[in-house]
């Protein structure tokens, strides 16, 4: 099946009339974009269809909750598509495609379509090597979106090229869905995953983080695709945040994690579903969202055991640890206050919170803050 897009509800046949008049405002909020073959993996029948549910829009999208920039990009932004977070790393926002439009995405605002934002896309790519080549203690280059992989092959090997060339950079990182959202650009001879392998040689490989949130978008199309970036040496791992009507099942969830370990995906990261605007139907209570993670995690070998779930907090990557009796434990695994990185923060349950922020601050005298790094 092709990779046509779909844009606009009208076009989805499958949906009832009344259906799409009743989305209709949600995608004039928010884009609304999938591809005919990502819609073939939905079960129609199932109005609760979790492949459904990860593109097709949901009335509660519109409810006022969140906010567009969760984690505070902006304030890690040095130039437009350039941001430092931590000092070892650069992420470079490279495209403003996707092989579809997650309906949870933290980034919704690069899509929107009756606001005018300022324009995030890196557009100076020789400004970004300059700055990147300027600061030896760059060591890990994150390209990001949008979806790198949606760029046409000349422009995604010049950006790899330019970031290859600076001798410091040890590691570059693309994260993308493609793999499941449009598995056969890896496998059509469009020359991506040739580009990739030009630059993911021995000692210098190329890791692409995959975004596989349910088993059934690990197709065959997909394993195809994967054996394909296998064989062209470049190194996979996956994040997918942990979703309300997708993976919140201790089963489905554990399916995925030893699924991706069998295909040679390292599980690496399950995210708490970010609080951005329009994400309040996809997201959990973090304490019950930790608590579905550790019994999909205890049905695994330690091989899907490694992966850990985390926050992008606008303070850093936050790992929960677990949950001692009426105490939180989380852990900043990086944070861009050297202050902050290795401390566990001891917080008082809130079974209603969603993110970090709803619980004590570090200094508040309600919470601890014990064992950070030396200043």
């Amino acid at each position: 099946m092709g990779a046509a897009f779909v844009r606009d509800l009208t076009e989805l046949a499958q949906i009832s009339e009344d259906e799409r008049r009743r989305l209709e405002p949600v995608t004039r909020r928010y884009a609304f974009a999938a591809n005919r073959y990502y819609l073939s993996l939905v079960n129609w029948a199932d109005p609760d269809d979790p492949i459904r549910r990860i593109v097709v829009p949901d009335e509660g999208e519109l409810q006022p909750w969140g906010r567009l920039d969760p984690s505070e990009e902006a304030a890690y932004t040095v130039m437009p598509g350039l941001e430092h977070k931590y000092p070892d790393t650069v992420l470079m926002l490279v495209s403003r495609l996707c092989g579809g439009v997650c309906r949870f995405c933290f980034r919704k605002r690069l899509f929107l379509k009756d606001e005018e934002e300022e324009e995030e896309i890196l557009d100076d790519v020789d400004g970004a090597v300059r700055y990147i080549a300027s600061r030896k203690e760059v060591t890990d280059v994150l390209l990001s979106g949008g979806d790198p992989l949606m760029l046409p092959p000349s422009r995604l090997e010049r950006l790899i090229s330019a970031v290859a060339s600076v001798p410091h950079v040890r590691t570059i990182r693309v994260g993308s869905k493609v793999p499941a959202y449009m598995p056969a650009r890896l496998t059509d001879g469009s020359g991506i995953v040739d580009v990739l392998a030009r630059h993911s040689p021995p000692g210098r490989r190329i890791y692409l983080a995959c975004h596989f949130s349910h088993p059934r978008e690990l197709s065959p199309q997909a394993h195809r695709a994967l054996r394909a970036l296998r064989e062209a040496g470049v190194v996979l791992v996956n994040q997918t945040p942990l979703l309300r009507g997708v993976n919140d099942d201790p089963l489905v969830l554990s399916t995925l994690l030893k699924e991706l370990s069998a295909h040679g995906v390292a599980p690496y990261y399950v995210f708490q579903c970010r609080p951005a605007s329009g994400n309040l139907p996809y997201v959990l209570p973090l304490e019950t969202a930790y608590s579905i993670f550790r019994r999909a995690v205890s049905r695994c070998s330690g091989l899907s055991a490694r992966v850990r779930f985390v926050m992008s907090h606008a303070t850093g990557k936050v790992e929960v640890v677990g949950l001692a009796g009426e105490t939180l434990v989380v852990r900043y695994h990086r944070s861009p206050d050297p202050r902050r990185t290795g401390a566990v923060l001891l917080l008082p349950r809130n079974p209603a919170a969603f993110w970090l922020d709803d619980y004590p601050t570090p200094e508040s005298p309600r919470g601890a803050l014990v064992g950070a790094a030396p200043r």
